[in-house]
């Protein structure tokens, strides 16, 4: 049957489930705008061609399963498998429940029934009869979908419960394909909110006559697997790509119906095909199954293809050719001749590459294909798949917590093309010890940080020669202990190479004014020396969710002496050396601390006392952060001394860790690039003492004394904020920002950094210690707000001002460079003060503040004094600041008298 049929009519008498086999459902944000945006733009008396839909009838014998659901196929109803169009239709059943949810919940449906609603001629009672369950008489306590999964496919009960809304009393399991059910149905519900505010209930209407009378299928019924095949390769001719997986085993599928009956009869035949279908439901509940990440088809597939087959590599999709050439039916019926690709070996190179040289070696004749050979590569991948996932997530695992300690090492550094050697490992558990695949791991990992991250060989370096020893290790013609060995030669053979290529490219890295801070494995070098602190003392505090996560806290890499040392105690502690030198010991490993960024904006330029002593407004210092800072506060000072010791401790951390020694003598001091600090040097006289701008309390966070600061107009405060903007969001570097300010703004470096730490500190909620004038200080608030809204400015608020800060204080403040003889009307003063401090208008009484006013009912001067402005009539209020010398009447208003 091939015609053309509206939603109303496909639903129609039937039950569509998604069979096992199949992967689960797929759309994401991207899809779902792009079907909401069709239904939007549909004219409502025009038909839409939404597609093919591929369904395969099932008969009597498929439908045995469905346990209670077979009651309606019993009084009518016809099964299908949906074959193509899953993502289509999941999505047309979601909207369709989430239409009559909606229906159901406003206002003046409350109190109504399923038959008392209705909508397009329709009621909710009928909708759901028709589109989403029916419950069996007469006891109504069997529901029945319409639509939904095989019920052993994971998203089957998550489909049932979490999305069409039947009442259940267990935990549902939840995987990558359950979220992505999740995310449409919540960005379903979304859009039928945002349409009801704008067209109320007559928008809804229109959707849902839309979607069912509107969009239009092409519907193709398949009759038998070998249709299933047929569909399959029609739907990758006509563009509709498949992944490699999902190709495979359609082809299998279709050779399973082609052996003579006296090779694979019938019974067999069903057998195989239901091993086919087993092994596919695993592999996609594995890939799938973890709630935030999907692991690729195709990445998989190739993987297997290198532990199962003669290894060959090339780019593109190769390995899909050789094994829809192994698994063809021309192969079924006859020898032939398949070309086995051999990579030629690789050359280590200094610059990183993709690039791969293939040479085609002697044609290989293989046997006819039999059912066995199936079976036995079907078998394969579904006993790898699961390994192939604890892989990437070992914790999920059952192995030991070392062997998933170095599983996990290795995904953090990167495993690249060991990961189908590592699942070979993982695989063969009962036949290996903890101990070899643990050395096994231990020893990929090694190699992957001296080659890779130490050295600058090509990418691909040796990669053919691992995964042939993959596949040996699979086929056990070699083992654990043999592919070990090798690592270790390899490594002991090449580490003076490794050594020299680290060097040179250090030395660039200097060069550039980087160093080691541009290393982009220092993250991961740090982390691990870092550990090997927390293993001596016996307590871990650190993780590498700190060093990878992408929140505002992530880990940061601290200059302890900083980049730009403007603070007395650093141009003290370096006056010997030049700027060039100071960036360089700046940027030297030894410098170089791991730090929550939170707190590294928080320490910046302080000096070195200050950076490790924790301080009593609750910054924390280094005297109680993770092992390294605590090893680094034990030092009395920072000086060029304590960097090069730090240094070199690290690098023979490095050696020890990874097992290799520098060959030469000084290498280490060589790869710090601060042999300078030996030089014969004249003594020079201390610098001049200036005092760092002082601090002040949390309370007073905003205000100084006017001859601190040089007054800045509103073009410079509004320069000024922009450049710190630029600065917090890493378009601009902070250093090139205070030389911006201070050319822009005319003010000097301390108050140019201040700026930009100012406004660090505000948007990251932090204790703003620093010292900028009210005006400034004010436009930063009032532009924060604007900029990134009304809770990022709540947040600064509540931390920038504390809840104890008087009244007084407050108004105080806010009227702090007000001009003397300035006129303010009673609102104004009270909506100054609350619009900056988010204060009740009720506790703002003006008239209290008054020095030719007093209110005997109140008694306001038990604590504070403060007089700020004159009375002039009701209502109307001339500012003359603190400590005016008031000589007028003073008129005193008891609290029961209101003119």
């Amino acid at each position: 049957m091939n015609e053309l049929q509206s939603v109303s009519q496909i639903f129609q008498n039937k039950i569509f489930r998604i069979p096992d086999y199949q992967r689960g459902y797929a759309w994401r944000k991207e899809q779902l705008i792009d079907f909401w945006d069709d239904l939007m733009n549909l004219q409502i008396d025009r038909y839409h061609y939404t597609g093919l839909l591929s369904l395969k009838e099932l008969n009597t014998e498929e439908t045995k399963k469905w346990n209670e659901d077979k009651w309606l196929i019993d009084s009518g109803y016809k099964g299908y498998h949906i074959v193509d169009g899953q993502q289509r239709l999941t999505t047309i059943s979601i909207l369709l429940n989430e239409i009559i949810c909606f229906i159901n919940r406003l206002d003046e449906n409350v109190e109504k029934n399923d038959e008392e609603i209705v909508i397009a001629y329709e009621t909710l009672k009928e909708m759901k009869a028709k589109y989403i369950y029916k419950k069996q008489p007469p006891h109504n306590i069997i529901t029945t979908y319409f639509f939904g999964y095989e019920t052993d496919n994971p998203s089957f009960e998550y489909l049932r419960y979490k999305i069409f809304g039947q009442e259940f009393s267990k935990s549902i399991e939840e995987t990558y394909y359950t979220k992505n059910l999740k995310y449409a149905k919540e960005f379903i519900n979304k859009c039928l909110n945002d349409l009801y505010e704008i067209e109320g209930t007559s928008g809804i209407e229109d959707i849902y006559k839309k979607l069912t009378r509107n969009l239009m299928f092409n519907i193709h019924e398949i009759k038998d697997d070998y249709d299933v095949f047929v569909a399959f390769e029609t739907m990758n001719n006509r563009g509709k790509q498949l992944t490699n997986l999902e190709l495979l085993k359609n082809r299998l599928i279709y050779l399973t119906t082609i052996f003579d009956d006296n090779k694979l009869d019938e019974n067999n035949k069903d057998a195989l095909r239901g091993k086919i279908n087993g092994a596919w439901k695993e592999i996609y509940y594995q890939l799938g199954k973890h709630k935030t990440t999907s692991l690729s088809d195709d990445e998989f597939l190739r993987a297997h293809w290198i532990m199962f087959y003669n290894y060959s590599r090339k780019k593109g999709d190769d390995y899909i050719k050789f094994l829809l050439n192994i698994f063809s039916t021309k192969n079924v019926y006859e020898k032939q001749t398949i070309p086995i690709l051999e990579e030629t070996f690789e050359e280590h190179e200094e610059i990183e590459s993709e690039d791969e040289t293939i040479t085609i070696n002697d044609n290989n004749q293989i046997n006819k294909l039999e059912p066995t050979d199936i079976d036995k590569y079907v078998l394969s991948l579904n006993e790898v798949a699961k390994y192939w996932y604890y892989s990437f997530f070992p914790s999920e695992s059952d192995f030991s917590e070392e062997e998933k300690q170095w599983l996990d090492k290795l995904n953090r550094i990167g495993i690249g093309y060991f990961r189908p050697l590592v699942t070979v490992a993982l695989t063969q558990s009962p036949k290996t010890t903890e101990y070899q695949r643990t050395e096994l791991f231990k020893q990929i990992e090694r190699f992957i940080f001296m080659f890779f991250r130490m050295g600058t060989f090509q990418s691909s370096f040796k990669s053919s020669d691992y995964y042939r020893k993959t596949r040996e290790l699979y086929n056990g013609t070699i083992t654990i202990e043999d592919i070990i060995d090798d690592l270790r030669m390899t490594i002991y053979n090449d580490q003076n190479t490794v050594v020299g290529y680290f060097m040179t490219k250090i030395d660039k890295k200097f060069n550039n004014g980087e160093g080691f801070y541009s290393w982009k494995d220092l993250k991961y070098f740090l982390y691990e020396y870092e550990y090997s602190l927390s293993i001596k003392n016996k307590l871990t505090k650190i993780n590498w969710e700190m060093f990878s996560k992408a929140e505002n806290d992530k880990l940061s890499i601290e200059h302890i002496l900083p980049k730009t040392a403007t603070k007395w105690y650093w141009k003290n502690q370096f006056r010997k050396y030049t700027d060039e030198e100071v960036i360089i010991l700046s940027n030297s490993l030894g410098n170089l601390l791991p730090l929550a960024q939170s707190i590294n904006s928080s320490l910046q330029n302080d000096s070195f006392g200050d950076k490790k002593t924790s301080s009593s407004t609750g910054r924390r210092g280094y005297e109680n952060g993770s092992h390294s800072e605590i090893e680094v506060s034990k030092e009395l000072a920072w000086n060029v001394e304590n960097i090069y010791a730090r240094g070199i401790r690290l690098l023979s951390f490095m050696e020890e860790r990874w097992g290799f020694k520098f060959y030469e003598e000084g290498q280490k001091s060589n790869l710090l690039h601060i042999d300078f600090i030996f030089d014969q040097r004249d003594e020079v006289d201390e610098i001049e003492f200036f005092e760092d701008v002082k601090k002040h309390k949390i309370d007073k966070p905003i205000r100084v004394k006017k001859e601190k600061i040089k007054k800045t107009d509103d073009e410079q405060i509004r320069i000024a904020y922009k450049i710190a903007k630029q600065v917090y969001e890493k378009s601009l570097d902070k250093a090139h920002g205070i030389e911006l300010i201070i050319d822009s703004c005319n003010i000097n470096e301390d108050y140019a950094n201040m700026y930009i730490d100012g406004f660090a500190e505000m948007i990251n909620g932090l204790e703003y210690n620093g010292v900028i004038d009210y005006k400034s200080a004010k436009y930063f608030l009032s532009k924060i707000k604007l900029d990134y809204g009304e809770e990022i400015y709540k947040k600064i608020s509540s931390s920038y001002i504390t809840n104890n800060m008087s009244i007084h204080d407050k108004l105080r403040d806010v009227f702090f460079e007000c001009e003397v003889g300035e006129i303010f009307s009673r609102n104004e003063i009270i909506d100054m003060v609350s619009n900056m401090y988010m204060v009740n208008r009720s506790s703002i009484i003006p008239s209290d503040y008054c020095y030719n006013r007093t209110n005997k009912g109140i008694g306001i001067y038990k604590n504070d004094n403060l007089k700020l402005f004159e009375w002039l009539e009701e209502g109307k209020y001339k500012y003359l600041g603190e400590n005016y010398n008031y000589k007028g009447e003073i008129i005193s208003k008891p609290k029961s008298i209101k003119k």
